[in-house]
C-alpha cells in the first residue's frame, strides 16, 4: 500500500515563501508516474496546483504560474513544491498525489492507482 506524506505547511505572511515536500512509501515493484500538488479551501472543490511526469514534464494552474516550481526525486519518490511571492488567496490545505502503477499478475496486466496524502495546511496572512 503506497502511503504520501506531506510536510513543510504553516503560516507566512505575503510575499514569504514556503516549501512542501512529500514522501511516497510502499511503492516499491511498482511504478510511480505523475506526481502533484492539489489544493482546497472549505466549501470549494479541490484544485490541481502543480504536476510533474515520470518523464519530468510539468504543468502548473495559471493562478501559481511564475510563483510555484514543482521538483521530484524519482529516486527518493519524493516531490516537492516551491512556493514563492504567496498571497492570501494561496492560504488552503495542499494535498501530494501520486499515481502508482503495478503489475498484478504473470501475464504482465498492469492496474493504475491514485493515492492522496493527508494534507498540510498553508495559511497565508495579508
Amino acid at each position: 500500500q503506497v502511503q504520501l506524506v506531506e510536510s513543510g505547511g504553516g503560516l507566512v505572511q505575503a510575499g514569504g515563501s514556503l516549501r512542501l515536500s512529500c514522501a511516497a512509501s510502499g511503492s516499491s515493484g511498482g511504478t510511480v508516474n505523475t506526481m502533484g500538488w492539489y489544493r482546497q479551501v472549505p466549501g470549494e472543490p479541490r484544485e490541481s496546483v502543480a504536476a510533474i511526469t515520470k518523464y519530468g514534464s510539468t504543468n502548473y494552474a495559471d493562478s501559481v504560474k511564475g510563483r510555484f516550481t514543482i521538483s521530484r526525486d524519482y529516486a527518493k519518490n519524493t516531490v516537492a513544491l516551491q512556493m514563492n511571492s504567496l498571497k492570501p488567496e494561496d492560504t488552503a490545505v495542499y494535498y501530494c498525489n501520486a499515481d502508482v502503477t503495478v503489475v498484478v499478475n504473470v501475464e504482465g496486466a498492469t492496474r493504475t492507482k491514485e493515492y492522496w496524502g493527508k494534507g498540510t495546511l498553508v495559511t497565508v496572512s495579508s
